[in-house]
């Protein structure tokens, strides 16, 4: 390094001053000079015509040292070269730490990705559903909840109207909860197994642990698109390559047909040079109108969609989408049984004059509405990282890497608290420079706000325009002795989320309470609604009604077959439990009457349970924000954690920054004192 260069690293695991992000060490850009071993480290970067030279585009691991004692893993990145007269002067370096690698490894691939979750696949078919409808989710990863995408759901004793959401069982009352208005949903810790499988990560069991009831419990509806779960599978190939290079007669057959197709497939050509392509065609007959969409991809890239398709015989012409030795990719997508008469490839090219034609059908096929649920496939949309960064808001969770690479997970309180951190006293009275301090407000605002991103499923939205005030939103506001709202900003905390209120149903005919609660994923304008992704809790309840339940739903719509259901079933909840005596934890920020029992004792809220000690100290009017300078002797910058005090002349303080420069050991220190 040059000797009067100045490298200087922060810490911090949570700042006041931007609460709800996680911070990890970084330092300001430095220079190294271009000397013989950082130009061989660094492959003489600035020299563009070497082959096989110093990647720049990522971060390449890297230990900062202290007198040549480890201090901190992490990364570095090259920046830049600055030059001379055309000679290399010095390299511009980034030293990142470990947790930032975390962002790195996952990019901006989505849950979508986690292909690693399609062994928990299931059938979706009215039988399964109606089996996941009463798994026992303490024992299952999968299950069903009574959360509708269309219909409403009620229970009315006294009426027999078919076709509707009516609950109430009897004999030939074709009314109920249809099986396709229902879908899976998957525990969460599942997600972040698969995160760890995909990504060649661990996460430590601090937090993320199956003893963990408010994480552990917590499940993700796979609710992908609106309305009923549709297929949307790429199917197996039924056509072979086919090869026109030295045809000759008029017509050249395909050959015969695999029979054990699942449904459509892939066609891949190859052609010769100097061939015209007039018409590759796709021709799809039936006698039937239920709806399909169907997207058509060249290579992978789609070229071709069309939605709700309810033609008898349906004709698409490729030929403006050819490219020699292409595989175009067929997918249908359907939500009702789809029968053809014929499925059909007609190619027709010319080569040097000659008029050279193809077909291959299928003949008759059905296809089934019956298919496999793949989890992949049907989970919301949603960045991987937004997912983790989702769960760190909602539970003020913390993070950094272990000596062992584990990737430390708990919340704030318990990392100030956790034995892992060794939390120490260190005296540095004698460090501090005595000649400047700063004791400032230890908070820049007058108010702290909790909400989810997204509240506006119907009755969730209803609740908001009722009230006048979000469903689940706190907010935590400062106020002087005369009870004046103090200056500052505000500052949001939201978690990227659907969070929808649950409603307990009445019987109409009685008005008496049934032990039923379900949820209704539609807009204010009762229509389907996609929304953020919902997390819930799944409580598994034996209700004394017996639910009616809807086996066969007519292409048209209407509802058929019926059958009981008797026995626990799972009920959608923001609540660990529907007593408040076996856990009052939920995942609300504001204290709200349980939708299930109607009373404010579940009192383990999100900002009670994670925030409240965090925030309510830095709101405490006694809080101070201390910034002093130190000089840090070595035996304090290697082994102080930000879970450590300091102690100055008898008061003790928490670590809110430290920005250290490791050339000379100089240190900025950000306190709060200890309350």
């Amino acid at each position: 390094m040059f000797k009067d260069e100045s490298v200087s690293i922060t810490q911090s695991i949570q700042n006041v001053k931007d609460i709800a992000k996680v911070f990890t060490e970084f330092t300001k850009t430095f220079t190294l000079p271009a000397s013989k071993t950082n130009n061989k480290i660094f492959k003489h970067y600035y020299n563009f015509d070497i082959t096989g030279g110093f990647d720049a585009r990522t971060k390449k691991d890297a230990t900062l040292e202290l007198n040549y004692l480890p201090f901190k893993k992490g990364k570095i990145k090259l920046e830049g070269v600055d030059l001379q007269n055309r000679r290399p002067k010095s390299y511009r370096i980034t030293f990142f730490g470990n947790t930032v690698t975390l962002k790195d490894l996952i990019g901006e691939d989505k849950l979508n990705a986690l292909t690693e979750l399609n062994t928990l696949n299931e059938t979706f078919a009215s039988s399964d559903i109606k089996t996941a409808l009463q798994r026992d989710p303490a024992s299952n990863d999968v299950v069903v909840p009574i959360i509708t995408h269309t219909k409403r759901l009620y229970y009315d004793s006294g009426d027999n109207t078919h076709n509707t959401g009516n609950l109430y069982y009897g004999s030939g009352q074709k009314h109920g909860l249809a099986w396709n208005e229902l879908k899976y949903a998957l525990r969460i810790h599942k997600i972040i197994e698969a995160i760890e499988s995909r990504y060649g990560i661990t996460f430590s069991t601090d937090f993320f642990n199956t003893s963990n009831d408010v994480y552990y419990d917590l499940f993700m509806w796979l609710h992908r698109k609106k309305g009923v779960v549709s297929s949307g599978t790429q199917t197996p190939s039924f056509v072979n390559a086919v090869d026109f290079t030295g045809a000759t007669s008029a017509t050249t057959p395909f050959g015969s047909l695999p029979t054990s197709i699942i449904f459509f497939g892939n066609l891949a050509v190859v052609d010769p040079t100097g061939t015209t392509v007039s018409r590759l065609r796709l021709t799809l007959s039936r006698s039937g109108t239920n709806p399909y969409d169907i997207s058509i991809a060249r290579d992978g890239v789609e070229v071709y969609a069309e939605t709700g398709i309810t033609d008898t015989a349906k004709s698409i012409n490729l030929a403006s989408y050819w490219t020699s030795a292409a595989t175009y990719t067929v997918t249908l997508t359907y939500t009702s049984v789809l029968t053809f008469t014929n499925l059909e490839w007609d190619t027709r090219l010319i080569d040097s004059g000659t008029l050279i034609t193809t077909t291959h059908d299928t003949g008759s096929y059905t296809a089934p509405t019956d298919f496999e649920f793949i989890i992949s496939e049907q989970i919301p949309e949603m960045k991987v990282i937004d997912f983790l960064t989702g769960l760190f808001k909602m539970f003020n969770l913390t993070t950094f890497v272990e000596d062992d690479g584990t990737i430390y997970v708990d919340t704030l309180d318990n990392f100030y608290a956790n034995k892992k951190s060794i939390s120490t006293a260190y005296d540095i009275s004698e460090f501090v420079d005595v000649k400047s301090s700063q004791v400032n407000i230890a908070l820049p605002y007058r108010e702290v706000s909790f909400s989810f991103e997204d509240t506006d499923t119907f009755l969730a939205a209803t609740h908001n325009q009722l009230f006048s005030q979000e469903w689940a939103k706190t907010d935590f506001t400062q106020t002087d002795a005369d009870g004046n709202v103090v200056d500052g900003s505000l500052y949001n905390v939201v978690a990227p989320f659907g969070h929808p209120k649950y409603e307990r149903i009445v019987d109409l005919d009685t008005e008496s309470q049934t032990d039923i609660q379900w949820g209704y994923s539609v807009d204010d304008n009762q229509e389907s609604y996609i929304g953020k992704p919902l997390l819930f809790y799944p409580v598994y309840t034996n209700p004394s009604e017996t639910i009616s339940f809807i086996d066969v739903v007519n292409a048209d719509g209407t509802y058929n077959t019926h059958s009981a259901v008797s026995g626990s079933v799972n009920m959608p909840s923001n609540s660990v439990s529907f007593s408040s005596g076996t856990s009052t934890a939920n995942i609300n920020f504001k204290l709200e009457k349980n939708e299930y029992t109607g009373d404010s004792s579940f009192t383990g809220t999100l900002f009670q349970n994670y925030y409240s000690t965090y925030i309510t100290n830095v709101f405490n009017t006694k809080n101070r924000l201390t910034k002093v300078k130190a000089y840090l002797p070595l035996r304090f910058l290697l082994n102080f954690t930000l879970a450590d005090r300091f102690d100055i002349n008898g008061k003790r303080y928490k670590i809110n920054s430290v920005e250290t420069n490791l050339a000379t050991g100089e240190s900025n220190i950000e306190l709060l004192n200890e309350l």
